[in-house]
């Protein structure tokens, strides 16, 4: 372990434990992310163990898998209105992103595409790259869009829903059975890796779901993981998010992350119109409806969901669909965008 990773944690235990004196919600996700990005702006060179944050990942794919039930199956009919929307809702993402960043921030098209679209941020920053696009500039624009939406959700859904925040995400791993951490454990460990040696995105999250799911569906699995391995993904996940601004400047501050400010406006008012328009129809609760429709990070928000108690299945299943649909379909969208783009 080198220096900057002890400095890292030091730095992120200190916000932890800062947020839980203080009596904040969510200490083991706002505590780490605000220290890490204080930190990073005032140059602390922090750095993170990638196998030990995507092996931490494993624990959000597993929760989720563990949400899946046949009863899961037979409820994916009834949700096809609000998910027929996630399609036109990152189309919409798209062309807004493409104008806005083109128009105010003199982005090139690449880098104002990619920056744009609500996906997986290191498939966006791959496929930015491979078409020309500034990568540094697509980071930090996806960077801040995550780090505004995990900041503003908790407000919107304590302030209009009382979700209660301070909810422990499960039970306590002292009154799970050992069967049943040993088949987390499998599960989040072979899928992930599985996943990662077929070269399946998101391989971190999507693995363990996946056989997660199998087990849960096969009658194996009858619980989801316990409350301190949710709290270290949130800790893990927090980190990331603040180490992505390390080495920032201030002129990457005044324009990439000004530009990503203004960009969440945007983001904000556009899943407004569309959240709204669900409630007025009455096509789904209201709470899953922002968790499920928010262009967050796909971690971020099944971390929030967990711990606010939505419905997984609800919640999972729009941002599965999001993923894959911008995944599968950004390359091909931006050659009808612009058919100079060869990635």
């Amino acid at each position: 372990m080198r220096p900057s990773h002890l400095i890292t944690h030091l730095i992120s235990l200190t916000g932890v434990l800062a947020f839980l004196w203080l009596h904040i919600p969510l200490p083991w996700l706002f505590g780490p992310m605000f220290a890490c990005l204080l930190a990073a702006l005032f140059g602390v060179k922090l750095s993170v163990i990638k196998p030990l944050s995507e092996g931490m990942r494993t624990i959000l794919g597993v929760a989720v898998g563990a949400s899946v039930t046949t009863a899961f199956f037979v409820a994916l009919p009834g949700i096809w209105d609000t998910l027929i929307l996630i399609p036109f809702m990152v189309i919409g993402i798209g062309v807004m992103g493409v104008w806005y960043f083109q128009r105010f921030a003199g982005y090139d098209f690449a880098t104002s595409y990619y920056a744009s679209m609500p996906g997986g941020l290191q498939d966006m920053i791959a496929f930015g790259e491979e078409a020309g696009g500034n990568v540094r500039a697509i980071s930090l624009i996806h960077a801040t869009r995550v780090l505004v939406i995990v900041v503003i959700l908790p407000l919107i859904l304590t302030q209009f829903w009382d979700a209660n925040l301070d909810t422990p995400p499960g039970a306590s791993v002292t009154t799970f059975e050992l069967d049943q951490i040993a088949i987390l454990t499998i599960c989040g460990l072979a899928g992930w890796r599985i996943a990662k040696r077929i070269g399946m995105f998101g391989s971190s999250i999507l693995g363990p779901l996946i056989l997660t799911a199998i087990a849960s569906l096969a009658g194996i699995l009858h619980t989801r993981p316990p409350a301190e391995a949710i709290w270290a993904a949130q800790y893990f996940i927090a980190i990331g998010i603040g180490a992505k601004y390390v080495g920032i400047t201030s002129k990457e501050l005044r324009h990439d992350v000004v530009a990503g400010l203004g960009f969440c406006v945007v983001l904000l008012v556009l899943t407004s119109v569309v959240v709204l328009g669900v409630f007025a129809l009455d096509l789904a609760p209201p709470m899953e409806t922002i968790l499920s429709l928010a262009p967050g990070g796909q971690a971020e928000l099944v971390v929030l969901a967990l711990i606010v108690g939505a419905d997984m299945g609800f919640v999972v299943a729009h941002h599965l669909f999001r993923i894959f649909f911008v995944i599968l379909g950004a390359p091909v969208i931006a050659k009808l965008f612009d058919p100079k783009q060869t990635g």
